[in-house]
């Protein structure tokens, strides 16, 4: 059976989760494109999939046949997509390896390439504070490409995650472009904890005295944006031999 109208309701509840409001409700969110349902797939996250295509059609998950016209409203891309997959929120596992924590990162962007440096350079753990952007936000989704299945993310105060930190034996690590020390000094210990600050603002000042150490990256340029700064520092953590992860 296809379903061709915009007041179905099963349109209008996929539909809502395009805001934020609704995602936290449901516990649902969407992905859209081949690439993103398959890494959903691979995580077992995908609960329903809707497609303008009926050879989409994925065994063992309800599949919806909808029109043109219901891709195009529910799909939060430029040029609609031909598959979208009705994903479960991920479930917040225990705190384990490197940590990062995100202070009041603004940038979808930024949060997606953060994300995936973090797979790729052996941070476990992410944690976000309240007021960081929505990690099921479209935009975050789609710059994550799909990584965001393949890290333990968590939504925490910082206040609170930072003193459980120091209690797991975590070096903690601010930054500050300012009075950090350089980046290149600093060995990093076993159990790391780096905290990336606000684009504009940088880190919080109140969360300093949980840190062990500020650093800063040295460069040439006046500044880098959160994303690039967070890989450089995640390579760093990463190439010490006794932080790889064999």
């Amino acid at each position: 059976m296809k379903i061709e109208s915009l007041n179905n309701n099963k349109v209008k509840n996929w539909a809502k989760l395009k805001e934020k409001k609704y995602r936290d409700e449901s516990g649902l969110f969407l992905v859209e494109g081949d690439h993103l349902l398959n890494s959903a797939m691979l995580n077992n996250s995908v609960v329903e999939v809707i497609s303008n295509d009926e050879q989409t059609e994925i065994p063992g998950i309800p599949f919806y046949l909808v029109t043109d016209s219901i891709m195009k409203k529910l799909s939060s891309q430029v040029s609609s997509t031909k598959v979208i997959g009705v994903c479960k929120k991920q479930i917040e596992k225990e705190i384990t390896g490197n940590v990062c924590l995100l202070d009041n990162i603004q940038d979808p962007g930024n949060l997606g390439t953060i994300i995936r440096s973090a797979v790729a350079f052996h941070i476990n753990t992410l944690i976000l504070s309240n007021d960081t952007v929505d990690l099921y936000n479209d935009k975050v989704i789609r710059a994550s490409e799909g990584m965001l299945f393949d890290l333990n993310i968590i939504r925490k105060d910082l206040k609170e995650a930072l003193p459980e930190l120091k209690n797991k034996d975590y070096q903690i690590y601010g930054t500050d472009v300012v009075n950090g020390v350089n980046l290149q000094e600093i060995t990093f210990s076993n159990k790391t904890a780096i905290i990336i600050g606000n684009e504009g603002n940088g880190m919080n000042k109140n969360l300093e005295e949980w840190c062990d150490e500020m650093i800063h990256i040295n460069i040439s340029c006046e500044s880098l944006n959160a994303g690039v700064a967070a890989s450089i520092i995640f390579y760093e953590v990463s190439s010490d031999g006794h932080n790889k992860i064999k």
